[in-house]
């Protein structure tokens, strides 16, 4: 924000609050973001101002600062900053570098699939050389966007399954390919909203390739990419695959037969202890057991590219205690709801209670509130028949008759053997992997799947704060594959800020304070980086324009703001030359 106030007829204050902005330039100097784009696409020989990359770069320095994607708004602001950018940019900036047009014409650019293709794999080989991320893991998980935007003549918003929970709107998908530990994305697909999962992950590995290498690889996803396809693609390349199976087809019948044995206590299982309690020999300190499992094998077959390819695939037998925690205490409510329906089927005769009389009809209502509740095959239902007779006397020429009212009444007892059946497989999950146990340890494997938490908080990046692609601006669909990955190049600048500070404050043992809002004594090892971003509000260039001298003056940074940047790599220098007249170019 900025104010420009004439407090006497020679002096002229102006303000800027540049806030997080220098950190996020620079940052993005670091990774080279500006410099990738500019290398990459050819732009019309008659552009002026800003480079593509610069510009660029300012627009994700305000998104990931202001939380705002919309172009609209980036004029406006620019013309509040111009003396802050000029100083970045070192060299003149003008506010038309940033108008609608301008923004567009980028996200038009890098709408183009080849250009976008090529930014991708050569920002990504570099982030992960320079943050030595070679082998990491690659997780795949997909999200849609739902948006306003009319169908027709549309090829990207498209109905589909919604995970939005909004079936009535339009949509696009995002498949994503993030590298471990910090979630950076490494392929960012963007497909219309009514394919399905499935075929996704193909398109996505091989995307990801070019990056992360061949042979080797491990490729962690959830339950739709089990398809055997799938796994087989992965396998015939060299690389590691590692997911849950769905309890589809023969799968549950398969973990019966292996939790058999284990049932039976002819199957050992290992115990997962959680990191934090590795090592404790108090009697009085329990080790916390985050997992049970155990490990069998089985020959997987399946056609790759007109040949037939055979492996031995382990198949993870693991029990989470949390997640049978909470599967069973899902089941005691969806039990009690569903017996209260089904009772409340069939009240007692009284005024307005409605009674059923058929039989076919009232079992159709009871199998409905079954399958609502998912507890099918764990309630017992029974029916019986009420005849209730009353004898209409003699009325004129009307003779004396008995009157008969049928009405069902329900009676639910619950199954308790195919409850405890239930209730015994809950938290118990099969996983398949292809990787070799000295590479992948039973344990390892555990926590590699485990790291899911990652791609989730992309997504909910993706479409919350700090990016908030939703309500989605754009119409065009060149426009809306270019704002998904310029958003996409916001999530890298996060991912990789967050990553860089946690890997600093663990490698020298390190906390920080003052991050917290009404607790500034709260300690944190793995800080945020929209924590991180929030302590540099109210940083201010102040220029003071005298008759004959100008009075630049920049906001103290604090111990903290000072603390955040050398975790980063980065120098107090690049607040405090905005108060230089002529601004060096920062270490």
């Amino acid at each position: 924000m900025c104010h420009t106030v004439a407090t006497m007829k020679e002096v002229e204050i102006h303000t800027e609050r540049i806030d997080d902005i220098p950190l996020l330039f620079h940052q993005q100097q670091r990774m080279g973001i500006a410099e990738t784009i500019d290398e990459v696409v050819t732009v019309h020989g008659n552009r002026q101002g800003l480079s593509l990359g610069r510009m660029l770069s300012v627009w994700i320095s305000y998104i990931l600062s202001e939380a705002d994607h919309r172009m609209s708004e980036v004029e406006t602001w620019a013309a509040e900053q111009m003396e802050s950018l000029s100083a970045l940019l070192r060299g003149s900036v003008c506010e038309k570098d940033f108008t609608d047009d301008r923004l567009a014409d980028g996200l038009r650019l890098l709408g183009n699939d080849e250009y976008w293709a090529e930014i991708e794999q050569r920002l990504s080989s570099r982030l992960i050389g320079v943050y030595d991320l070679k082998r990491s893991p690659v997780r795949l998980d997909s999200t849609t966007v739902a948006v306003y935007h009319d169908t027709e003549e549309n090829t990207l918003f498209r109905h589909g399954h919604s995970k939005d929970h909004r079936p009535d709107l339009a949509q696009f998908k995002i498949m994503l390919a993030t590298l471990d530990p910090l979630g950076m994305p490494v392929a960012t697909l963007v497909v219309p909203g009514n394919e399905s999962d499935d075929p996704l992950y193909i398109p996505a590995i091989r995307e990801a390739r070019p990056v992360v290498g061949q042979g080797g690889c491990l490729y962690v996803g959830d339950a739709k990419m089990g398809a055997l396809g799938t796994r087989a693609f992965v396998q015939a390349s060299g690389d590691y695959y590692l997911m849950p199976l769905a309890r589809t087809g023969k799968v549950p019948e398969l973990l019966q037969e292996l939790l058999q044995p284990v049932w039976e206590k002819k199957q050992p299982v290992e115990r997962i202890y959680a990191p934090d309690a590795e090592g404790l020999e108090s009697k009085e300190k329990k080790r916390k057991i985050v997992a049970l499992a155990y490990e069998a094998t089985r020959l997987q077959q399946a056609d790759v590219e007109e040949q037939t390819l055979s492996w031995q695939e382990r198949v993870l037998v693991v029990y989470s205690p949390s997640l049978a925690q909470r599967a069973r205490r899902g089941l005691a409510e969806r039990l009690e709801r569903a017996e209260k329906a089904l009772l409340a089927l069939t009240p007692p005769p009284g005024r307005g209670k409605r009674q059923w009389e058929d039989l076919d009809s009232l079992q159709q209502a009871a199998q409905a509130i079954v399958k609502k509740r998912r507890v099918q095959g764990l309630l017992q239902i029974g029916y019986h028949k009420e005849v209730d007779q009353r004898t209409i006397r003699k009325y004129g020429d009307r003779p004396a008759r008995t009157e008969e009212q049928v009405r069902y009444v329900i009676e639910v007892d619950r199954d308790q053997a195919a409850i405890h059946a239930a209730r015994r497989q809950m938290g118990w999950r099969l996983y398949v992997n292809n990787a070799p146990r000295e590479i992948l340890p039973l344990e390892q494997a555990i926590w590699a799947y485990r790291g899911a938490s990652h791609i989730e908080r992309n997504f909910g990046r993706f479409k919350g704060r700090p990016l908030g692609i939703r309500p989605l601006y754009v119409r065009r669909e060149d426009h809306a594959l270019g704002m998904v990955r310029v958003l996409s190049l916001a999530l890298r600048v996060l991912t990789v800020v967050e990553h860089v500070v946690r890997q600093q404050l663990l490698n020298t043992g390190e906390a920080l304070s003052g991050l917290y809002a009404g607790n500034p004594k709260r300690k944190t090892a793995r800080p945020t980086t929209e924590r991180l971003l929030r302590a540099f509000r109210g940083i201010t260039l102040t220029i003071v324009q005298l008759p004959n001298q100008t009075i630049r003056h920049i906001t103290p940074l604090s111990d903290l703001q000072q603390r955040i940047l050398a975790l980063l790599g980065l120098s107090g220098s690049i607040y405090e030359n905005l108060a230089l007249s002529v601004h060096p170019i920062p270490p």
